[in-house]
């Protein structure tokens, strides 16, 4: 049955080597099993007939079955045709319609024969009619067999060569019947028969031609739960291997640094939520074992000072900590955060990135070698190998552009040992998106911002109301508040945006010639922006102008208002990242969501969302939804590929839950992969394996 599958979909009838071609160009089908897993994207009831009495108004596709009484020809200009047949049941009178294929119809389908249409019945001239129609004859076709139609997506190209959905149906239908032996298991009966699924031959065979939606959607959960099993089975195994060969630093003391940190300099106290992923990092740091945990939060819950009570338990041990960043403006504002927090503490932090050069970047590079460098904060240049650290205990990865598993490897040749592992990240992730990204990392969540914080109020105003939006900025500003004003200049390549930004900042120079504004944006050189910010950050200027630069970096509390104009043209977790730039003070926050009266209906529902809730999990789950996992921001960067064929992350969040939890019970039953009772699975994993799926960006 196996070489069957892997049979050359050349051989199938109706293929032959120029479609086979176009089948694996267009849709990546080389093999039987590809057309097997190439699965319908719709279904359609063909097991009931329509009456021609019972059509009525707008309906789907429907089926009614008659006669032809007789055709009609007409002449729509040169060389164009219509021709319409009047076909009866007895009950009515619909007409079959078709532009041009005038010859093909007349020779093929003939009067007084009794034929079943199938299509989308519409009203013309007060007559029910369906144009280009599916026809078969009535005696040639097994209604009672057929259920549900399957429909498959094609392309132009595909139409071109005479290979639409119907040709697709055909195709499948003949490689099932060639299927005469049940297709192979490839889920032990322990697994199958609890959780009630369908058997693999079942499953596929109904996946094409379900007879009834219930078939449909048993067939549905066996192969979606497969898809998602081997994918998590695949990441614990490689989390469990992974936590057999390398064991990581035991750091049990609690010493004076953080001690002395936690009582004298902490700048408000922990929250509840702060505290609980504390005692599960310092949990994981004196296990034995390394530490890779991902700390989820959003914006302004406090990570940052968790991360550093982290690495001052590595100080503590006698050991070195660097944290790591995605951009150069965020390590920098690192560095000025955690020397805030540490003040006078005897605790050398240092930064590494591209615009530390010459001698002083010698001095860090040296004072790393030496251990005087304690905490490094750097971008990815860190773990490049002419960085070397005397002892590097812990490692802090902000995972915006979020580092695979094959970049946080590199870190562990820096240490005898490898470092314990603690990644950030302020985009709150569905929990079913982190257990497939971030699968071999146990995941934290602070749940909770610090006391004193007022929800950010988002208020949507269109592009005409400007009157109303800069009365506001005035009345804030005149309470001593600053403003942010976000232009979408979303890459630093689009020159229109950028002229726009900087139109833009001319007009509301003008617009306010009462105040000082700054403005900043990617392309500016590193010492103009750092100027411009910090004129914003002492209070100097009332309103900065800018562009995404500002979704990471800056943390002024004094700041109550970010507008967001055009903010249609952004995401929903970017436009979550830029309302946590406002609210970090104790007064209330406001965030305008600016945008023209022409809105999508998906850009309308992600405005409304932004409105609706400040919980940055609600709407990383409906960016998901909406977007889909390959769209979010940091999928992409980290080379995750989705190359699920039928599972949907974003809407099969209890089936994930469902294979990970079978998956975590034969981890645990079999880390060393080498029970016999396992034996089918292991085999099912290194043949997928071998597949073109993107396995290595999973693992």
């Amino acid at each position: 049955m196996l070489d069957l599958l892997q049979q050359d979909i050349q051989y199938l009838p109706g293929v032959g080597p120029r479609r086979k071609d176009i089948l694996k160009k267009e849709l990546g089908i080389s093999t039987f099993g590809d057309l097997l897993e190439y699965y319908p994207y719709k279904y359609v009831d063909r097991s009931k007939i329509y009456r021609i009495c019972e059509l009525h108004g707008e309906m789907p596709f429907v089926q009614v079955k008659g006669h032809i009484l007789s055709f009609e020809e007409f002449d729509m200009g040169p060389r164009k045709k219509r021709l319409v047949a009047h076909l009866t049941d007895g009950s009515g009178v619909v007409d079959l319609v078709w532009f041009g294929n005038v010859k093909f119809v007349t020779q093929n389908y003939k009067v007084g024969i009794e034929y079943v249409v199938f299509g989308k019945p519409t009203i013309y001239n007060g007559r029910h009619q369906f144009a280009h129609p599916d026809i078969e004859k009535a005696d040639e076709l097994q209604l009672s067999e057929m259920g549900m139609q399957p429909y498959y997506s094609t392309t132009e190209k595909m139409k071109n060569a005479g290979l639409n959905s119907r040709s697709l149906e055909r195709l499948t239908k003949s490689m099932l019947e060639r299927l005469a032996v049940p297709l192979a298991e490839t889920l032990p009966p322990f697994i199958v028969n609890p959780l009630r699924l369908v058997s693999r031959d079942t499953a596929f065979r109904n996946i094409h031609y379900p007879k009834t939606t219930s078939d449909l959607q048993h067939a549905q959960l066996r192969l979606k739960f497969e898809e998602l099993f081997y994918v998590q089975l695949n990441i614990l195994r490689y989390a469990s291997d992974h936590r057999r060969k390398y064991r990581g630093y035991v750091f049990q003391h609690v010493g004076a640094l953080f001690n002395d940190f936690y009582h004298n300099h902490l700048p408000f106290p922990l929250t509840e939520a702060q505290k609980r992923v504390m005692r599960e990092i310092r949990a994981d740091m004196g296990s034995g074992r390394q530490m890779n945990r991902l700390l989820q939060g959003d914006v302004g819950s406090g990570k940052t000072l968790v991360a550093l009570m982290s690495m001052l338990i590595a100080l503590d041990n006698g050991y070195q900590a660097c944290i790591m960043a995605p951009t150069e403006i965020l390590a920098e504002q690192h560095l000025t955060t955690i020397r805030q927090f540490l003040q006078d503490m005897p605790i050398r932090v240092e930064l590494l990135t591209g615009i530390v050069k010459g001698r002083r970047r010698q001095e860090v590079l040296d004072g790393l070698i030496s251990g005087d460098v304690q905490i490094l904060v750097g971008t990815h240049a860190v773990i490049e190998d002419w960085v070397q650290f005397r002892q590097l205990g812990a490692v802090v990865i902000d995972e915006q552009h979020r580092f695979g598993v094959a970049q946080r490897a590199k870190l562990w040749g820096k240490s005898e040992n490898p470092p314990h592992i603690l990644v950030m990240t302020a985009t709150p992730i569905p929990r079913t998106l982190a257990m497939t990204i971030y699968g071999d990392l146990d995941v934290s969540v602070i749940d909770e911002l610090p006391p004193g914080r007022k929800p950010v109020v988002t208020i949507h105003k269109y592009d005409n109301q400007t009157t109303s939006l800069y009365q506001g900025i005035r009345q804030q500003i005149g309470e001593g508040r600053q403003v942010y004003i976000v232009f979408p200049l979303i890459k630093e390549s689009e020159k229109s945006d950028l002229k726009n930004l900087e139109e833009g900042y001319a007009a509301l120079c003008d617009v306010f010639p009462d105040f000082r504004l700054s403005k900043v944006h990617g392309r500016m050189k590193p010492k103009e922006k750092e100027a411009e910010m910090q004129r914003f950050v002492s209070g100097e200027t009332q309103i900065l102008v800018a562009t995404t630069v500002i979704e990471v970096g800056v943390n002024v509390p004094n700041a109550s208002v970010m507008v967001i104009l055009d903010a249609q043209r952004f995401g929903l977790s970017q436009l979550h990242q830029l309302r946590g730039r406002v609210g970090r003070g104790a007064d209330q926050s406001f965030c305008i969501l600016v945008t023209s009266h022409k809105l999508t209906d998906v850009t309308r529902k992600r405005i409304d969302i932004m409105c609706d809730t400040n919980d940055g999990f609600r709407i990383a789950e409906a960016d998901l939804k909406l977007r889909g996992p390959g769209d979010l921001e940091g999928t992409q960067q980290s080379g995750m590929a989705f190359d699920l064929k039928i599972a949907d992350i974003a809407r099969d969040g209890q089936i994930v839950q469902m294979a990970r939890d079978e998956a975590q019970k034969i981890i645990d039953n079999d880390p060393t992969c080498q029970k016999p009772e396992y034996t089918m699975l292991w085999n099912r994993l290194r043949e997928l394996r071998k597949t073109n799926i993107n396995w290595s960006a999973i693992s």
